[in-house]
């Protein structure tokens, strides 16, 4: 794969939702040279990464990219930096007709760039995306203090969510993933 690769074609996002984002603001699929443009810095704002190389980053990618179908990681980006991200995991059921489920996991926008709506509109690719892959519905677990975001970009809350951790215990929350 060459470095401009993308992770899935970024014409399923709906193209109402990738021309909302505001002047140079650009949403698209996750590409294999993101590394360098800050993709795992941006992360960093949701929880702990460690000390990932380029090598590193780049073998994790040609994974998702071998898993057809599976992986839709988004960024932000603006100014040659990504400064926001988020991806829809879409899992496969025996249940529904065989249908879709999509995940929603590592929403995360740059410190410097909050409060501009770029998470809601992340939110709303994912699920365009998801629409736009057959899934019948998109769910995401966050903690009591994100609930409202998440209330504001259409979802409710539909349960409780549990975790079965098998790393040591870290001190806080953020690097316990």
């Amino acid at each position: 794969m060459d470095d401009t690769s993308a992770l899935f074609s970024t014409s399923l996002i709906s193209p109402e939702v990738a021309s909302s984002f505001p002047d140079g603001f650009n949403i698209r699929s996750l590409e294999r040279a993101d590394y360098s443009k800050g993709f795992l810095n941006c992360l960093e704002v949701l929880t702990f990464i460690g000390d990932t190389s380029e090598a590193e980053f780049v073998e994790r990618y040609d994974e998702m990219a071998e898993a057809k179908g599976t992986y839709y990681f988004t960024v932000i980006e603006y100014e040659g930096r990504i400064v926001g991200t988020g991806a829809l995991i879409v899992e496969k059921k025996f249940i529904h007709r065989r249908g879709k489920i999509g995940h929603v996991e590592e929403i995360s926008i740059a410190k410097e760039h909050q409060g501009k709506g770029l998470g809601l509109k992340m939110i709303q690719a994912l699920d365009s995306l998801a629409v736009n892959l057959g899934c019948y519905k998109n769910i995401l677990n966050c903690g009591p203090r994100n609930e409202p975001f998440y209330v504001k970009c259409g979802y409710q809350n539909s349960g409780i969510e549990m975790s079965h951790y098998f790393e040591r215990e870290e001190l806080d929350s953020y690097h316990r993933g």
